[in-house]
């Protein structure tokens, strides 16, 4: 693997903003899906991670297929629901980013534990990034079935070794927590501004 895990993210987060510096669709959700390959190297506690990631992307990139130039920005869609008052649906768009970004975030606060904790074991680092990000969010089945997935986190030196590739992991990670955190702040921002950033999972 040449670089490591973290590379085709890295190079797709250069490509999110649109020159008037404006979020676009599908360079976000590519990042995204970029990032579906570290998370497998974590195994089976990961899955339910996995799957809302996947199921949001999907529904995100579907609304965009669906009408490419209308949807070309990232808050397009969630700009129509709220007028259409449909953005607080399960099923909405809105919902859909929301997820995903408060996801991105959970990501990103484990990396970030990766490397300011040398000394943390994986589901230290799991758990943990979980209590800073999505628990509030999260009712109690939830927050259940993720506590205890949280304890199937892989050894961090495999995982380390794995996510490696031919490149420098720790470096790799620093720059993606690093960019990749203030599109995922704008997100929020976004979201707060149309009163969406709060909505808890049912």
């Amino acid at each position: 693997m040449e670089g490591t895990v973290f590379t085709p993210a890295l190079e797709g987060i250069k490509h999110v903003k649109s020159e008037n510096g404006e979020m676009l669709t599908m360079p976000f959700l590519q990042v995204c899906k970029h990032i579906l390959p570290v998370i497998d190297k974590f195994g089976a506690a990961m899955t339910l991670v996995k799957s809302d990631i996947g199921g949001n992307i999907t529904r995100l990139e579907s609304k965009y297929l669906s009408s490419q130039e209308q949807f070309n920005l990232l808050y397009s869609m969630v700009q129509i629901e709220v007028e259409a008052k449909t953005a607080k649906g399960s099923s909405s768009c809105t919902n859909g980013l929301l997820w995903l970004t408060r996801a991105m975030d959970f990501l990103v606060a484990l990396f970030r534990n990766l490397l300011d904790h040398p000394d943390w074991s994986m589901s230290q680092a799991c758990t943990d990034s979980y209590s800073k990000t999505l628990k509030k969010f999260h009712g109690w089945l939830a927050s259940s079935s993720f506590t205890v997935a949280m304890k199937l986190a892989p050894d961090r030196k495999k995982f380390m070794d794995v996510i490696g590739g031919s490149g420098d992991a720790m470096a790799d990670i620093e720059k993606f927590c690093t960019t990749f955190s203030p599109l995922l702040e704008e997100n929020h921002k976004f979201l707060a501004s149309v009163g969406m950033d709060e909505l808890k999972a049912s």
